[in-house]
């Protein structure tokens, strides 16, 4: 039986543990060689081609080419996609789904948590104007009375209401900023259609649907993955309906804002400032006017989640990948992993690949505590 190829199409592994774990199940590597500036055209026809004889695809983002139905479909016995980051919207999901393939994901404490604090910063730097007051002190200026922050908390004693942030996405990460945010004494409020009210409840915030959420909020923060509800989700008339002294943040995903619609209303003052960190398209151009918009925009490489974990340098990274390396092993050895995102394949999936058992070493795959929590039950 010829050892299973998994073909890494956009490596992150800088340790090389993942990968020497999977070689030590006689797995095949094939490392992709799709980059940030590589356009898609250039390069769907290869992964294709590498996609042919693979059994597993493994990778983290990969916005410049997507894993499309082209290339899933050219092997009728690939078994997973495995992601090591928490978002799968540069997998075609749908079509997964259809060809009965287990896409898995990773929301590891590292990644979420990491995106959670970079958005409570990202809050933090424009509300007190940090990056401001050191560059004019760096300037050689002094005090700028122009760059006087805004108090986030309610006070007792003088009956400040305090600001009102609105969380749209009430999921790991929305939830995690609720939670950081709390011992400021804010007001917290978030608009989620698809969780239950107890998560509402839990979390000490007031349920919102999105149009009045966006009209109460000093501050709005986007957490929701893309679905073709959410895509362009923030668009001119959503900003129309925000405070001009309100801020947009946004750590989620670039394709859930208009970003014409964004500039226009930074633009116009119709908002008062934003901080972005994932784009429509990254990099995103040496010309894009987002870079022209001077202290109105924090900006942000698609890094919000990236810190140093137990000083390995994997930027945060290294768990998820951790943890798609073990989704694929057990997917491989017939067994249904822990971290599958599209839970409705997982039936007929079994009745192709269940019990069938294609790793060439005859060594079990063990679980582990450190490849996260069950995300599924069945």
């Amino acid at each position: 039986m010829p050892n299973p190829r998994i073909f890494v199409f956009a490596p992150a592994d800088h340790s090389k543990d993942s990968h020497e774990r999977l070689e030590k199940f006689g797995c095949d590597l094939i490392i992709g060689k799709a980059s940030w500036n590589t356009p898609q055209s250039e390069i769907e026809d290869e992964m294709v081609d590498i996609s042919r004889d693979c059994d597993a695809l493994l990778g983290t983002s990969n916005r410049s080419c997507p894993i499309s139905r082209s290339i899933m479909g050219t092997n009728p016995d690939l078994r997973i996609v495995s992601k090591c980051t928490s978002g799968v919207d540069d997998v075609d999901v749908e079509a997964a789904t259809e060809m009965g393939i287990l896409v898995c994901y990773a929301p590891t404490e590292s990644n979420c948590n990491g995106a959670a604090e970079g958005t409570v910063a990202m809050i933090l730097a424009r509300l007190k104007k940090t990056i401001e007051r050191d560059r004019t002190i760096k300037s050689g200026k002094w005090r700028d009375t122009g760059l006087m922050g805004r108090y986030l908390g309610r006070r007792d004693t003088d009956s400040y209401p305090g600001l009102t942030l609105g969380i749209i996405g009430l999921g790991r990460i929305g939830s995690r900023v609720c939670e950081l945010m709390a011992p400021w004494h804010m007001r917290i409020i978030a608009c989620d259609p698809y969780v239950p009210d107890q998560k509402f409840t839990h979390y000490g915030v007031e349920k919102f649907d999105l149009d009045a959420l966006l009209a109460e909020s000093d501050i709005v923060s986007m957490h929701c993955v893309t679905t073709p509800e959410t895509l362009n989700l923030m668009n001119a008339d959503r900003f129309a309906l925000m405070k001009p002294d309100a801020i947009f943040i946004n750590t989620a995903r670039g394709a859930n804002v208009d970003e014409a619609a964004l500039i226009k209303a930074l633009e116009m003052n119709v908002i008062a400032g934003a901080a972005i960190d994932a784009f429509q398209e990254e990099p995103i151009a040496a010309g894009s006017p987002l870079r022209k918009l001077g202290d109105k925009i924090t900006l942000s490489a698609h890094m919000v989640a990236y810190n140093e974990s137990y000083g390995a340098g994997d930027g945060g990274i290294g768990p998820g990948y951790r943890w798609a390396t073990q989704a694929i092993l057990k997917a491989l050895c017939g067994e249904v992993p822990n971290n599958v995102f599209n839970v409705e394949v997982i039936e007929r999936w079994k009745e192709r690949f269940g019990g069938q058992n294609i790793l060439t070493v005859p060594e079990p795959v063990p679980d582990h505590p450190g490849y996260g929590p069950p995300v599924w039950t069945s």
